[in-house]
């Protein structure tokens, strides 16, 4: 497939998933089963989608590197066992290591908590020409931190600081971070991969009962889904907040593994395409010299 075609077919899977201004965004109204236009029959195409689209993506990521203007931020929030590990495994399987860096934020650390909740983020953004991935991120200081508010209790704030404005004032400044980023050439794309309570459980299960997927579950985790109720109400505050047309939120329906990478893939692709990429123009001065080089290696072999 062509990477026309590859480009013309993201946005069509992208599209329905993307938000850019979640004044009236409601979670209900994604069901985390939907697979847009493919059955569950339609899972070779789907296959053969994400392949076309990981080639894609890796040429496009290839004149981002070369190119050295634009960085993309892409931040990957879910509820535990939505996906998001695999997701970044099959999505960035053909991108270059070199132009590509991972981040996973779990609890703070000491010292991190000695900063500002942005900090522990800001340090490791993308440089130039890269794809940073957050698995994870500042956006768990208006999650989870939410959710309990003992974490909150624990970041040492100032008592003036902890207001009953607090979760509104963590929206202002992330919509502002954000904003920066997006004046300074960082796109920043934001993933809610938004699997259901039943099939959580069902992923739950099949950790504890498969040997080789035991080390992937904690006591915690089955802990965290009394609070479920929370964590969605949290969540659809935090996408109606901070969905920009520079930083867009998608919600992608989770409970298909492979359409969930599908959606991820297009995003990722739509949002590159877009930019122009193109490799570094040569001058007349280079050009001559590069010449000059072609005729010197030739000689060489004479």
């Amino acid at each position: 497939m062509k990477k026309s075609r590859v480009i013309k077919a993201a946005r069509g899977f992208s599209k329905p998933y993307r938000v850019t201004n979640g004044k009236k965004f409601r979670l209900e109204d994604v069901d985390p089963g939907d697979t847009g236009e493919l059955k569950s029959e339609d899972k070779a195409r789907a296959k053969e989608a994400l392949e076309s689209g990981v080639q894609a993506l890796a040429e496009l990521q290839d004149v981002l590197y070369a190119q050295d203007r634009w960085s993309l931020l892409l931040i990957f929030q879910a509820m535990d066992a939505a996906g998001k590990d695999g997701t970044i495994k099959h999505v960035m399987s053909g991108v270059n290591p070199q132009g590509c860096d991972v981040h996973s934020f779990k609890s703070p650390s000491a010292e991190e908590l000695d900063h500002d909740y942005l900090w522990r983020c800001m340090k490791v953004l993308p440089n130039r020409g890269h794809i940073g991935i957050f698995n994870r991120s500042y956006y768990e200081e208006t999650i989870a931190v939410r959710v309990h508010p003992e974490f909150l209790a624990a970041q040492k704030l100032p008592a003036k600081c902890v207001t009953k404005h607090i979760w509104e004032e963590r929206f202002q400044d992330i919509r502002a971070f954000e904003r920066y980023l997006a004046r300074n050439g960082t796109i920043v794309l934001k993933f809610f991969l938004h699997v259901s309570k039943d099939e959580q459980q069902k992923r739950f299960l099949e950790r504890l009962d498969l040997p080789d997927k035991n080390w992937k579950f904690s006591a915690g985790d089955a802990k965290e889904r009394g609070f479920w109720g929370d964590y969605m109400k949290a969540y659809e505050e935090t996408i109606r907040e901070t969905a920009t047309k520079n930083s867009p939120w998608y919600v992608v329906p989770a409970d298909n593994k492979w359409f969930t990478r599908v959606v991820v893939a297009a995003a990722v692709i739509d949002a590159l395409s877009s930019l122009n990429l193109h490799y570094p123009r040569v001058g007349a001065a280079k050009r001559a010299e590069l010449a000059e080089a072609k005729e010197a290696l030739l000689a060489a072999n004479k």
